[in-house]
Parts: C-alpha cells; structure tokens; sequence
C-alpha cells in the first residue's frame, strides 16, 4: 500500500475513504476457499506442454509454474553475484543493504523520491529501484551492488515485465494507468488507461497470455491481455471498501491468490473464467504472498496483527501462523535462494524480519530507514523475472 504524506494522497474522495478505514472489520464471517480435490499427478511425458505467450521460454513443468525456482537453482546470469537483501526506505529515499550472512546492513544508497519496490529486470542482470514520487527508476547492478544514473519514468509506482521479456510494464497508480515500455531502454510503448484506482500489483497465467492486477484504492480486479496491452475484464471485489494488494498464482496455475488488507484475508480467483473469487481468511492487514521453493506452501504476511500465515496448497487450506515476537508489520520481501529464510519489510517499524522458514522462529530484527518497504532478496533462482520483488518463472 501507500505511504501517506500529503503530496501523494490528493487522490480521489474515494481513495482516501479507503485509506481511512485500513483497520476497520475482523475476518468473522466470512466464507473459506472451497475445498479442492488434488489433482492427480501424471507422468511427465503424458503431461501436455503449455502454449504459452510468443517468444516465452518454455514452461519447464505443466503442473508447477515455479518448477525454475528451485532452492539454489541459480541461472549462469546470477551465480555469481553476492546475496543481498536491497530494502527501499520510502521515507528516508535510500536503499537498505543487509549482508544475510551476518544480517548487518552493510550499505546504504540514496535514490530518488519515495523508493517503493526494489524489481530485479526481465534478464535478471539490473535491479530497478522504483523511485515513485521522483518518478524515476535507479538502476542498481546487482554484481557490484552500485546505483546508475535514474531513468525518467512518470509514478512508477510497481513494476513488471512481460514473461516474453519484450516490454516492462510500470503499474502507474496515480496517474490511473499500465504503461508498457521497452524493457531495456524503458521507452514508452504504449499507454493503457483504467477506470479503477490504485493499480497496484499482479501476476500472469502459467501461460503468461494474460495477467491479473489489483487496484487497491477501489478494491478492483483487472484481467489483462498481455499481447493484446488491453484491459478485457474488470470486477470489483463483493467486500464494502475491499483494498487488494499483493497477486501470486497458484503452482498448478489454476487459481490466483489476491491478498486484501481490509477484508483481512486472501481472495482466490479462476483467472481463467474470471468468476467472483471466494475470501479464505488469514489475518489482520493480510499484504505479501510467497511460495516455498519447494512449491507446497504459500506465505502470507498479515501487517496489521504481526503474523505471517501459511497455506498448503495440496491441503487446499492454512496449516500454520506465525507471530512476530514483539509484533510488528510485516509486508513485503521474498525468500532466500535455499529457502530457508524469509524477509519481510517492517513497513512501519523501521525494520527487516528474517524468519526461519522451518519453524517460524525470527532469526534477526534489522534496523533500517523509514518506511521500508518491497525490499528483494537477490538473486534468487529461475530463469527470467516478472518483476515486483522477484516473481521468477
């Protein structure tokens, strides 16, 4: 979500009504995802090869879009570079490094204008640094671990990348838009307006033809055509004053997963039919989705109770919570390369949790700037990125 210093929230009386009510209503009530029954597995060569986008590489396993992702599966691209955790301060325009070795930050870089997310690119060779109210992007190169000269880009507020690797797609939330651009020179290709408000975050189909985004601000659904760069469905959420926020898709690639901070709980969506999703219930300010390297389980961090809930995808259902000690506001991260560790953002606590993956515990509280918040772990194994903080295919 937003921060909220004066010169961002001149939005619309609507988004600041949203704004206002991030607290309000528990998760009583509400109906839990229907139960699934688990697919049966067949063999891999009967298994059919997925159709994907023109000039996406190749899906590696038709029933787990994370197969690439793998704990150490590092590409050629990365191997090499050190392991670093970069947290964007929004309030303090600086990026955060921590060393996970030590769990020190051993670096801070001043960047542009309220840095929001830190998105590897397409290629995995730069990290963007999305500058939102400098509206700029700062190149870091992740080998060296130093900044470059920013890049004009109006209100780059998120940032993604078409799994074809041909156009970066700048989530323009004020400016009410999906702006696709070069992925390299960043160049403005072509402008798609929306009608909702906040468009936020996202996440594409196992065959990457479409892409579904959230709008925060109006608690909206968009789905997407990612060839076509055109809006071709759009649903508001059946949640009064619904704030959706972070999108994964589901490894088998048959359900997205949508968390909601208001409704306190996650959305899960056909993105296929597009259907009114059902609410499954989590926790107080439900924000960030990860997937296990091992692709069973999802973890979602509840900002507004300090917890971080954890789904298992073959039981259809949360097996697990996890509670800060102390509390906190967990948001956004990712997990470590041998995915044994989780980071998350302590939005607004000046902080960084690095949590055990095996057992829930806080391994280490990391103090750094104001307003931390997308901060990636990098690298991280796959092939390509669709940006945000590292959803790697």
């Amino acid at each position: 979500m937003h921060p909220s210093p004066t010169a961002r929230l001149l939005l619309t009386g609507a988004a600041l009504a949203a704004l206002t009510t991030l607290t309000a209503c528990g998760s009583d009530g509400h109906p839990a995802a229907k139960p699934t029954p688990r697919a049966t597995v067949q063999p891999r060569a009967q298994r059919q090869a997925v159709q994907g986008l023109p000039g996406m590489p190749p899906v590696l396993d038709a029933h787990d879009v994370y197969a690439a992702d793998r704990a150490g599966r590092l590409s050629p691209v990365v191997k090499d570079f050190p392991s670093r955790v970069y947290v964007p301060n929004t309030n303090s325009d600086t990026v955060s490094v921590i060393d996970p070795a030590t769990y020190k930050v051993i670096e801070t870089i001043p960047v542009g204008h309220q840095p929001q997310h830190v998105v590897p690119s397409w290629d995995l060779k730069t990290l963007w640094v999305n500058d939102d109210l400098g509206n700029s992007l700062t190149p870091i190169d992740p080998r060296t671990g130093k900044a470059g000269k920013p890049v004009d880009v109006h209100d780059p507020y998120n940032l993604y990348f078409t799994p074809n690797g041909k156009y970066a797609i700048v989530m323009a939330s004020m400016d009410r838009e999906l702006v696709f651009r070069d992925a390299h020179s960043m160049k403005r290709v072509k402008t798609v307006p929306v009608s909702c408000y906040g468009v936020n975050h996202a996440d594409f189909s196992a065959d990457g033809r479409y892409f579904i985004v959230s709008c925060e601000f109006s608690g909206d659904l968009l789905k997407v055509d990612t060839e076509g760069m055109k809006v071709i469905a759009q649903q508001k959420l059946p949640y009064d004053g619904a704030m959706p926020q972070d999108v994964k898709i589901s490894p088998d690639g048959k359900r997205f997963y949508i968390a909601d901070m208001k409704a306190n709980g996650v959305w899960v969506l056909d993105g296929d039919t597009f259907a009114t999703p059902s609410l499954l219930p989590t926790g107080k300010g439900a924000h960030g989705l990860y997937i296990s390297r091992d692709s069973r389980e999802m973890y979602i961090s509840n900002r507004g109770e300090g917890s971080v809930s954890v789904f298992d995808f073959a039981q259809n259902k949360l097996t697990k919570k996890w509670h800060l000690p102390g509390g906190g506001s967990p948001d956004m991260g990712g997990v470590s390369a041998d995915g044994k560790v989780l980071w998350l953002s302590g939005r607004y606590n000046s902080e960084v949790y690095a949590i055990d993956t095996s057992t829930g515990e806080q391994i280490a509280r990391i103090k750094v700037g104001s307003g931390p918040h997308g901060l990636a772990v990098y690298p991280q194994p796959g092939r390509y990125s669709l940006g945000h903080t590292g959803i790697f295919r």
